[in-house]
């Protein structure tokens, strides 16, 4: 048991990218710029959501609830690899560990249940227009949300735990730049067999039923959208949705190859340069895929910028 507790005293090193020094500085200065872009797409996004009563729609909603979403993500992660990666500190203690093991994890699992909820949305507008109102009604929206908050963070409670249940016996030496299951069960000095089993049937869950609800949503929005015969309102609706799908292909995609598979699969860098991809990278371009050809965030930003300067 004194064996275990070591690493709870001391900490960890994460030992990151330290064996290549010069691709450090390179992901150091992506890193500053990747984070600044992230910072200020999504906080527009968010911004946008509540100040123009245009974008007060369910879409902008659950957009606006993905935007904060991300920017926590990112947060939970990229001021903590920055430190590493300057060569000042690569230490992380073990509360510190346990925290963004459970922040990112959590926000992870609530990024794959919303992007389903969201995908359901975009059935309902597509699909069930005289409807739509009726079935995405506000309190709906904001019960959804609050369950994919609540989900996600649930499963990762249940995670974080059996994660640091385990038996480190002294080792504290991460190879990853930050906390994440697979690289924490290498250091476990018993087997780890039921632990990754279980990984893997949670992540299947949380990863399956999504991706399956917005392929039933997708396949029925195609069919609606065929038998439009405006050719401007298929654009629009390829528009809308085709940002959504884009999101969904580059998260979904990249979480589904970091999480299911065996662990012990893991090439040595393989784990770190997913993660870089699915966690850091995504979050940034997620707010440019839905607003670079949006008319109605680009009308919002005319008008928030026109109220504010007549205002003046």
């Amino acid at each position: 048991m004194e064996e275990k507790n070591g690493s709870s005293s001391t900490g960890f090193i994460l030992l990151g990218f330290s064996d290549r020094p010069q691709l450090e500085l390179v992901l150091f200065v992506v890193l500053v710029i990747f984070y600044s872009l992230t910072l200020l797409g999504n906080t527009t996004i968010i911004a946008l959501s509540h100040l123009d009563p245009n974008l007060h729609t369910p879409m902008y909603f659950f957009l606006s609830n993905l935007s904060f979403l991300d920017l926590c993500y990112t947060t939970s992660v990229v001021p903590q690899f920055l430190v590493n990666l300057s060569g000042a500190d690569k230490s992380i203690s073990y509360g510190g560990c346990v925290a963004q093991l459970y922040i990112f994890l959590g926000l992870g699992c609530t990024e794959c249940i919303l992007l389903g909820v969201m995908a359901f949305d975009r059935y309902a507008a597509v699909c069930r227009p005289l409807h739509y109102t009726v079935i995405m009604h506000p309190r709906l929206c904001s019960l959804m949300a609050s369950a994919s908050w609540a989900f996600g963070f649930s499963n990762s409670l249940l995670q974080t735990v059996l994660t640091f249940l385990l038996p480190l016996c002294g080792r504290n030496k991460v190879d990853h730049f930050l906390c994440e299951i697979p690289a924490l069960l290498k250091l476990a000095c018993v087997d780890t067999t039921a632990n990754e089993s279980e990984l893997f049937f949670a992540s299947f869950i949380i990863l399956s039923i999504p991706v399956l609800l917005i392929m039933f949503s997708y396949g029925q929005i195609g069919r609606a959208v065929l038998n439009i015969k405006s050719a401007s309102g298929r654009k629009k609706a390829f528009g809308t949705c085709g940002s959504h799908f884009l999101v969904v292909s580059l998260f979904y995609g990249t979480a589904i190859y970091a999480y299911l598979q065996p662990t012990s699969n893991y090439s040595r860098d393989q784990g770190k340069f997913t993660t870089l991809f699915y966690g850091i990278i995504t979050p940034m371009m997620n707010p440019f895929i839905y607003t670079l050809r949006n008319k109605d965030v680009k009308g919002a930003v005319k008008r928030v910028l026109w109220k504010d300067s007549g205002s003046r």
